[in-house]
């Protein structure tokens, strides 16, 4: 059965094999013939081919400048009154001279219209205060007094400058009361006794007259006005910090 089986396969492929090569064509057995010229038909011709290019994209909008606003006449007018408005200074004065200042307050009053000048009081150094020791007899007392101080205490004495205080010793100096009690405290928690917050100086203030023209004719009468105080002794007035 097998031995029939094998020489049927064999036939089959020994059939096949002369079909596919025309040798059966004689008997009207054979595959089609594809002829070149229809081979060649069916290409794609790359002549034939052609690249389309995308379309252009639009250029781009140019973005539009504004044009400045015109200024209003009322913005205009206002810029150029400060751009001719002058202002001058003349000082310091102490407060604490309280005739001297008013002095100047009468003579500003007759040569100047009101509201054309200010009196401004500022604060040009604060107040000091002081963890103080003293006041002691002599400088011999002073020095036993300092040797009986620590050395952390010694290495931070502070230079004593009001001579009202003098012989003294300054432990350490504050713009505030209430820093120096705090510091105190904590000196007094080291060993520290016989120590007392004092007010080596007060809170410093002077005063400066302002002269606000508005033109170079008022500009020039306000300068007079403050070179012909007495108490500036011929001394030119400035102008105004901005």
């Amino acid at each position: 059965m097998l031995r029939v089986v094998a020489l049927l396969l064999i036939l089959l492929n020994a059939g096949y094999f002369a079909w596919s090569q025309g040798l059966l064509r004689a008997y009207g057995w054979a595959p089609a013939e594809q002829h070149e010229p229809e081979r060649l038909a069916q290409q794609v011709r790359p002549e034939a081919l052609r690249i389309l290019s995308a379309p252009a994209l639009p250029p781009a909008p140019v973005p539009q400048v504004a044009a400045p606003a015109a200024q209003a006449p009322e913005v205009a007018e206002e810029a150029s009154a400060r751009a001719t408005a002058q202002c001058w200074q003349a000082g310091p004065w102490d407060v604490t001279q309280a005739a001297q200042l008013e002095a100047v307050r009468r003579q500003l009053g007759q040569s100047l219209s009101a509201g054309s000048w200010t009196l401004d009081v500022r604060v040009t150094a604060p107040a000091r205060w002081i963890i103080y020791m003293g006041r002691y007899a002599n400088t011999a007392e002073l020095d036993r007094k300092r040797a009986q101080l620590s050395p952390r205490t010694r290495r931070g004495l502070q230079t004593l400058d009001n001579p009202e205080l003098q012989p003294g010793l300054s432990l350490a100096r504050f713009e505030t009361q209430a820093k120096a009690q705090d510091e105190l405290e904590a000196m007094q928690k080291r060993g520290v006794r016989t120590a007392r917050v004092v007010q080596e100086w007060p809170e410093r203030r002077q005063a400066w007259v302002r002269v606000q023209a508005p033109d170079a004719s008022h500009a020039a009468a306000g300068q007079a006005a403050l070179q012909s105080l007495p108490t500036l002794n011929g001394k030119a007035p400035t102008t105004c910090p901005p």
